[in-house]
């Protein structure tokens, strides 16, 4: 029964299968009237499947799916059109319409049969023309557009249709960046303006995070993350259900969360680690740099710390995105830094200690390292003979001796380390 807390659009169970292939498995979501909600994943995760299902266009399976709590299998069409809109990927007119008169087919479920448009709906049309920036096209044939153009044409029909769901479907896949940019204010300002409910499958993870207040994220037909996007767009996401390596990082301005995209993760060693972790890095002086960076272009998550305020390895760290436990500048780990170390060597499956300069400052790095070696893979880079790396009379041999002989693994450059990660990762546990 329809009331005012029942969701504008919600699945149950929904699951879908084009013959032998599972499309969709389970899903349960609900979107509350007035979210704006970006779904969000690679080709073939079933996004566009899943609005398809909510339209009535593919029923489901298994499960249900309910327009503003009545069952869309129960609406007839001209009830679900009043219900909700569509902007699909894309559509190829099969006649050479006047564009007013292809907006107007929006107004549609709001007439009678041969009923003819009004006034009034002949000025919805204009209006939403007007806004976008296609009414000096008006007069023109819908086959004139480009591909751009015709998307913005598809959301004036959607406009003028003044249904209280809105669902788009890749809508900004034919635009370029600043038509993208002005088709998605629209849509929100829709949203706030109207209090129009909006789901919108979108491709660009940062489009959806600047736009969305929620990110829906599905992989092979399953929801894998849901939330605000400052909870959700991650770097590990993006690897786990893109296979990206990518750098997260947030907008000064709005303290939205935006990635930036680097390299795609492919076979070999590095792609072998791709997820491992928290790998916690013991670094210092910039020894550590080379090693924070492959793992991170491998795909691990990763820790490091403690390092002092303008070490270098602490800028390298903060560029990374990477979590670090940081004393101020020059000084001794103090209690506090010692304790965040300890947590994050706790939460870390992997150490690795970095060729790295030991002196009485940082010399608690090593100490608090020894506690960890059981349980966990942890290798070091032993000082090579006559490195005059050890600035602590000795203590700092010691302790390195200590780690081997608890089992931790002597490695060279980060290429080994990976090797020796991936060798491990793939061996079977006991």
């Amino acid at each position: 029964m329809t009331g005012p807390a029942a969701p504008a659009l919600r699945f149950e169970g929904v699951e879908v299968r084009f013959g032998p292939r599972v499309a969709l498995h389970g899903i349960d979501l609900d979107v509350p009237p007035g979210q704006v909600v970006g779904l969000v994943g690679p080709n073939g995760s079933g996004k566009t499947t899943l609005l398809r299902v909510a339209l009535g266009f593919t029923p489901p399976d298994a499960g249900r799916a309910e327009l503003f709590g009545e069952g869309v299998d129960r609406l007839r069409p001209i009830e679900r059109a009043r219900r909700v809109a569509w902007v699909p990927q894309e559509e190829a007119p099969r006649d050479d319409v006047r564009l007013r008169e292809y907006v107007l087919f929006g107004r549609y479920a709001h007439l009678r049969p041969l009923e003819p448009e009004s006034a009034g709906d002949r000025q919805r049309a204009r209006t939403a023309l007007a806004e976008v920036g296609l009414a000096d096209r008006a007069d023109e044939g819908i086959l004139a557009l480009s591909g751009g153009e015709r998307q913005r044409a598809l959301l004036a029909r959607a406009m003028v249709q003044e249904a209280p769901l809105l669902l788009l479907d890749e809508p900004t896949s034919h635009l370029d960046i600043g038509h993208q940019l002005d088709l998605l204010d629209r849509v929100r300002r829709l949203s706030r303006e109207r209090g129009v409910t909006v789901v919108a499958a979108l491709h660009d993870l940062n489009l959806a995070a600047r736009y969305a207040d929620r990110i829906v994220a599905l992989s092979r037909g399953r929801v894998v993350a849901d939330g605000p996007p400052a909870e959700v767009i991650s770097a590990e996401l993006l690897l786990r259900v893109w296979g990206v390596v990518a750098d997260l990082q947030r907008d000064p301005r709005t303290g939205t969360p935006y990635l930036l995209p680097h390299r795609l993760v492919t076979g070999g060693a590095p792609g072998a680690v791709a997820g491992t972790g928290p790998v916690h890095v013991i670094a210092g002086g910039g020894a550590g740099g080379p090693y924070l960076r492959a793992l991170t272009e491998a795909g691990c998550r990763v820790t490091t710390g403690a390092l002092n305020l303008l070490d270098s390895d602490a800028e390298a760290a903060e560029g990374l995105g990477i979590p670090t436990a940081l004393e101020m500048p020059f000084a001794p780990l103090g209690p506090e830094v010692r304790a965040r170390l300890r947590e994050l060597l706790a939460e870390a499956r992997i150490i690795v200690v970095a060729p790295i300069a030991i002196g009485p400052s940082n010399l608690a790095n090593l100490e608090e390292v020894v506690p960890f070696v059981a349980g966990r893979q942890v290798f070091f880079v032993p000082p090579r003979p006559g490195d005059p790396s050890d600035f602590t009379g000795g203590r700092a041999g010691r302790l390195y001796e200590e780690l081997r002989a608890r089992g931790a693994v002597p490695v060279g450059d980060p290429e080994e380390l990976l090797a020796r990660i991936a060798a491990g990762r793939a061996r079977p546990a006991p």
